[in-house]
């Protein structure tokens, strides 16, 4: 364990108007496990895309050691061969080859010079499965597979290539607690045979269970180097974000009023098995200032709740959906933000954003409308809402000229909030709205959270992280094969009812 594997020095990379990484310098020993940890933005990731060749030498200052060899990687393929294996948050597989096809891209396995030995690599897929205990066939299509599955089998692809460092990049964001368990038991093993990895997440519970050593990054820099036996949550956290944040979840105010949104008797249909049901006969109720928590296991139905009254998916004709006590129908979305619903998808670079407009054009696009004056967009206006939601809610960038795709995961979630903001909602829906971000940017948006709250605009929050759902929501739902399964309120509840309720064990309220 004495002996490094990995020496990054002076690492300095710009983009114009930001300095990425300012200096930059860290060693990973042989068998260390890593974690890197830091705010969106504070240079995580750029580090990573320069370690993966990602960004070629030339486009930085400073020298990259590995495996007792400086290093001058153009290309990602020249990384790999090196012996480093990148795993990101983005799943980038083939949707349409099979398991076992992603797996072994680029290297399958042959009968003689030219034909695929499918039946080898089928036996050496359902081995690799095994280990991690992922519930896949290695003839299954990528494309059918849930997120959780896809996230695996990309971890599976890269240890099949036998690294010497394995970079993760936040690889529990949508896995179960089993499934991040079994990874760590892999992870584990990998660590006993001498295979170092650097684990980037913001899940500090996992970090501090799993990590030899924490190196904290912010803006650009290093800032904190703690190793095991010297992990403090509070000094971490405020290393993170230079500032001290004395309470984790803030204090939820705000009086909760009358009834405003009732759902009942909604059923979700599978479009691809109409004798199957994905939400079965559920009724709930919404209050004016009230944050509603749905809680459960991934797959539960909690996502096709709302996308339902949302007006995606196919709810059958019997649900009566009432805001405000009056009766309406929401047949798509178009309706649904007439009646003053929100909602902030759980893929936010796949329905929340546009990736190839700027902040600005974003964060704009559901008051399009209030913006057209003679046939065009009021662009004055416009810049002047987008300079304004900027400010009010803490977007990182340069300006609001800049494009979305360069934004940090927590910005990138704050225009979509921006954009729904803008709309004024009574009734704002928020699914997995910290997933992925940092403890810095999670806290700025529990704070907008208190504020909408408190001008009565009732929120329903799904969330994968009991501790959230527990300190942010008034009461909670757990939601389990589709139905309610309990229903708790705040201060009443702990984590182990509200999985005994998801698994549908004992009392569920």
């Amino acid at each position: 364990m004495d002996e490094n594997i990995l020496e990054v020095k002076n690492i300095t990379k710009e983009f114009p108007g930001v300095k990425a990484l300012d200096n930059v310098s860290i060693q990973v020993r042989k068998g260390e496990i890593l974690a890197l940890v830091g705010e969106n933005g504070a240079g995580k990731t750029t580090l990573m895309k320069v370690l993966s060749g990602a960004y070629p030498h030339t486009s930085y200052s400073g020298e990259i050691y590995f495996d007792n060899a400086k290093r001058l990687f153009s290309t990602p393929k020249q990384s790999e061969e090196a012996g480093i294996e990148m795993v990101y948050q983005e799943v980038s597989m083939m949707p349409e080859l099979t398991v076992a096809e992603n797996i072994f891209i680029g290297n399958y396995p042959t009968k003689g010079k030219i034909l695929i030995d499918k039946k080898t690599m089928n036996e050496k897929t359902k081995s690799l499965l095994e280990q991690l205990h992922v519930n896949a066939h290695p003839d299954d299509r990528m494309r059918t597979l849930n997120s959780s599955v896809q996230q695996l089998i990309a971890i599976v692809k890269s240890l099949n290539k036998k690294p010497k460092l394995l970079v993760l990049d936040e690889p529990t964001s949508s896995i179960t607690k089993t499934e991040t368990e079994h990874l760590f038991e892999r992870i584990a093993k990998l660590k006993a045979d001498g295979i170092a990895c650097i684990y980037i997440s913001h899940k500090l519970e996992e970090v501090y269970q799993i990590a030899d050593r924490i190196i904290v990054m912010r803006d650009g820099c290093i800032v904190g180097d703690v190793t095991r036996g010297n992990f403090d949550s509070k000094e971490i956290v405020s290393m993170m974000v230079g500032r001290q944040i004395s309470d984790r979840y803030p204090e939820t105010k705000g009086e909760i009023k009358d009834e405003l949104l009732s759902v009942k008797s909604l059923s979700v249909v599978n479009v691809r098995d109409r004798k199957k049901k994905l939400i079965d006969d559920i009724s709930f109720d919404l209050k004016k200032g009230e944050i509603l928590g749905f809680a459960g296991l991934v797959g539960s139905g909690r996502s096709e709740i709302v996308n339902a009254i949302f007006g995606y998916g196919h709810k059958e004709d019997h649900v009566e959906l009432y805001i405000e006590g009056e009766r309406v129908e929401i047949n798509n979305p178009k309706d649904a933000i007439k009646y003053g619903l929100a909602l902030v998808t759980e893929d936010r670079r796949k329905t929340g954003l546009v990736n190839s407009l700027r902040i600005r054009e974003n964060a704009t696009l559901i008051m399009l409308k209030k913006l057209f004056e003679n046939g065009f967009i009021n662009k004055k206006k416009e810049r002047q809402i987008g300079n304004e939601y900027k400010d009010k809610l803490s977007i990182k960038a340069p300006s609001i000229e800049t494009w979305v795709y360069n934004l940090s995961g927590g910005n990138q979630q704050k225009v979509v909030l921006a954009k729904w903001l803008m709309a004024k909602p009574k009734i704002l829906i928020l699914d997995e709205p910290t997933r992925g971000i940092d403890v810095g940017a999670k806290y700025e948006i529990y704070m907008i959270m208190n504020e909408m709250k408190k001008s009565g605009v009732g929120i329903i929050m799904i969330s994968s992280e009991l501790p959230e759902v527990l300190g942010m929501c008034d009461r909670v739902l757990v939601i389990g094969n589709g139905k309610i399964r309990g229903e708790f309120h705040k201060g009443e509840v702990s984590e182990d009812q509200i999985m005994m309720a998801a698994f549908d064990v004992g009392e569920g309220a």
